[in-house]
C-alpha cells in the first residue's frame, strides 16, 4: 500500500513524501495503524530540522505522537482490536506499523483525538511530577511555558501545588492562565526573583522546574528554590553554556547555600511497560494522561493553535522556528492529505 510521510531531507528543508508499506508482513505483535492525528514536538522536531542531533542523520522521518484507527492486527496481539481508535509513539506517515511491546493505550471514539494525541508530549512533562518530592500545598514553579512546560505546571496544579509559570512571552502567560496556573511572571517585564519571594513570603518554591532546556536558565532556577528544596531538569539541554559553575554546584552542595538538590526528568528513565518492582511506567502514564484529557481535567483546547495538512510541513516548521509565541500546539491532520 502506499503511504505518506514526513522527511527531513537536509537541515531547514521539510517535505511529504511518498512510499510504500507492505501491509503483507505485518508482524505477529504489531498493528498497522491509519493515522488521524500527529503531533509535532517543537523541541526535538526543531533540533532534528537544524540538524544539530547525532542520532538523527537526516534524511530522517520525524514525529512520535499518534492517534488513529487500527486496520489490521498481529497473530499475537490480543487486546486490541480493528476499528478501535489508539494512541502511540508513531511518526508522521499516513500509515503506521505499531508494536504491542510499545505504548498504545486504547480509548473511545467518543474521545477528542485532536486532545488525546497531546498525551505524548505530557507524558514527557509527567516525569517531572514522578521525580518530585512535591506535597500538597506546596509551591512550585516552571521555567518556560511551551507544551511541554504548561503541561507540567498544569501536572502540579493538579497534585495540590501552588504553580508559578515563568516564561518571556505573554501569549505563553495567557495560554497558562487559561490551564489554572494561577501566578504568572515575565522576567523581562519584572524581577522574577522578587516577585517568587513575595509570593511564598520570602521562602522561595520547594520545587522548580526548569522546562526550557536552555543550559543558562537552570542557574536561575536556583536563585528562586527554598532552602532544601528541589531543581527538576525536564527540558533536555541544547546548546552551549559558558561560564563559572561554582555558585551552582555550592547552591547543591553547601547548607549556607540552599541544599538544592538537582534532578534530572527525562522520559525514558521509566521502564516502557509495568514491571515488578517499580511503580512507573511509561505505559501507566499516558494511560492516566489520557483519561485526564478526556475529562478535561489536563487541559488541550486551548493549546492548539494549529490543525495542518502534513503537505504544509515545511510552512510548520518554519513557523514553529520563527514565530514561537504563535505556534504553539501544532497538529497534523492527516485527512487532509
Amino acid at each position: 500500500m502506499k503511504t505518506k510521510s514526513v522527511v527531513i531531507e537536509e537541515p531547514f528543508k521539510a517535505v511529504l513524501k511518498e512510499g510504500d508499506l507492505d501491509e503483507k508482513t505485518i508482524g505477529h505483535e504489531e498493528i498497522l495503524l491509519k493515522t488521524r492525528y500527529s503531533l509535532v514536538s517543537a523541541g526535538t522536531e526543531l533540533a532534528i530540522y537544524r540538524g544539530t542531533e547525532d542520532w538523527a542523520p537526516l534524511p530522517f522521518y520525524p514525529g512520535y505522537a499518534a492517534v488513529g484507527e487500527v486496520l489490521q492486527t498481529g497473530e499475537a496481539v490480543k487486546d486490541v482490536r480493528t476499528g478501535e481508535m489508539i494512541f502511540c509513539y508513531c511518526g508522521h506517515s499516513q500509515f503506521s506499523r505499531a508494536s504491542v511491546g510499545h505504548v498504545i493505550v486504547k480509548f473511545p471514539q467518543e474521545y477528542d483525538a485532536r486532545g488525546i494525541v497531546f498525551t505524548r508530549i505530557a507524558a514527557v512533562s509527567i516525569t517531572a511530577l514522578r521525580v518530585s518530592d512535591v506535597q500538597l500545598g506546596d509551591w512550585a514553579a516552571v521555567l518556560g511555558l511551551g507544551l511541554v512546560g504548561n503541561l507540567a505546571a498544569q501536572l502540579f496544579v493538579l497534585a495540590g501545588a501552588k504553580v508559578i509559570g515563568i516564561d518571556v512571552s505573554e501569549k505563553r502567560l495567557e495560554l497558562a492562565k487559561q490551564c489554572n496556573v494561577e501566578y504568572t511572571i515575565n522576567p523581562q517585564k519584572e524581577d522574577a526573583k522578587e516577585m517568587v519571594l513575595e509570593l511564598t513570603g520570602g521562602k522561595g518554591v520547594n520545587s522548580v522546574v526548569e522546562a526550557t532546556g536552555v543550559p543558562s536558565v537552570v542557574e536561575r532556577a536556583f536563585e528562586i528554590a527554598a532552602p532544601r528544596g528541589e531543581v527538576i531538569l525536564l527540558g533536555s539541554p541544547r546548546g552551549q553554556c559558558q561560564g563559572d559553575i561554582t555558585g551552582l554546584l555550592n547552591c547543591v552542595h553547601q547548607w549556607g547555600k540552599g541544599c538544592v538538590t538537582l534532578k534530572g526528568a527525562h522520559e525514558w528513565r521509566y521502564p516502557i511497560k509495568p514491571s515488578q518492582g517499580c511503580k512507573h511506567s511509561i505505559q501507566r502514564n499516558c494511560e492516566i494522561l489520557v483519561e485526564l484529557i478526556a475529562k478535561k481535567k489536563l487541559i488541550i483546547d486551548p493549546l492548539i493553535t494549529h490543525i495542518e495538512s502534513p503537505a504544509n510541513v515545511q510552512q510548520v516548521y518554519q513557523g514553529l522556528l520563527n514565530k514561537p509565541n504563535e505556534y504553539v500546539g501544532v497538529v497534523f491532520d492527516w485527512e487532509k492529505v
